[in-house]
């Protein structure tokens, strides 16, 4: 059995973790995601502990200007990413998720032996265009309710994808008061299109960009899946990255 990851309560998002404390508490997050799908825990014995803890990683990783690289803030997101098809050994998902937390382990340890380390840089826009092409392929060739809500999950990463690149804290203020996470999508991109829209495109684009992100987490979950739900939600995925795409500047003729 894995070391469970310990819970932190609200009062530990006041920052109250130093770096080997947050390096530990990364440590335990690995071992659950390796432990709930090569064989160990149960998801259902570790998970709300898991969703307490990834909140307070992430909340510290963003105070040292550190990317969150780990999309699953719930086992059952992880589950969904592993059993999709393509991580179908031990070995490969040992490597995803090694290949995920390495640069922020990284990170910690160098500022704990105060060396300096480049900024582990968020997912950017080929981020957002290799998960939809994935995600695409994943559609035409899904035939299982278990593929389609793959197609679901890689939805929600384009779409959290596109929020870390153009999402900036400084420039668009969450407009219910509540600073988003580095996965909360649908409260950057909603900030976002009310920052650089007006009127009632603004309106309209925060609509569609909210409805994506929930058509996607709605895939994920859904136990029925099936292609007409699946390609309804790759095609408002695509429609909001090519708003948002054109809002940033860049379908400009000048940026092609």
């Amino acid at each position: 059995m894995t070391p469970r990851v310990e819970p932190h309560n609200a009062r530990s998002l006041g920052s109250q973790m130093d770096d080997r404390n947050l390096l530990q508490a990364i440590e335990k997050m690995r071992d659950v995601l390796l432990s709930v799908s090569t064989g160990g825990d149960r998801i259902e014995a570790v998970n709300s502990v898991y969703k307490a803890s990834y909140q307070s990683i992430d909340y510290e990783l963003r105070t040292r200007g550190i990317a969150n690289n780990v999309p699953f803030s719930d086992l059952w997101d992880w589950h969904a990413r592993w059993s999709s098809g393509d991580l179908p050994s031990y070995r490969s998902r040992r490597t995803f998720v090694s290949e995920l937390l390495d640069p922020m382990l990284r990170a910690i340890r160098d500022r704990i032996a105060g060396v300096a380390s480049p900024e582990v840089e968020p997912r950017d826009w080929p981020k957002v265009d290799r998960t939809m092409t994935e995600a695409r392929g994943r559609l035409a060739a899904a035939r299982t309710e278990e593929q389609f809500q793959a197609v679901g999950l890689l939805c929600r990463e384009a779409l959290i994808s596109l929020a870390q690149a153009v999402y900036v804290p400084e420039r668009h203020p969450s407009l219910d008061g509540v600073a988003p996470s580095s996965t909360d999508a649908k409260r950057m991109l909603e900030s976002y299109c009310a920052k650089e829209m007006e009127g009632a495109v603004n309106k309209v684009a925060r609509a569609h960009a909210r409805a994506a992100v929930e058509l996607a987490v709605e895939l994920q979950h859904k136990r029925t899946a099936e292609f007409r739900a699946a390609t309804l939600c790759t095609e408002a995925t695509a429609s909001v990255i090519n708003v948002i795409a054109i809002a940033s500047g860049r379908r400009d003729p000048e940026a092609a």
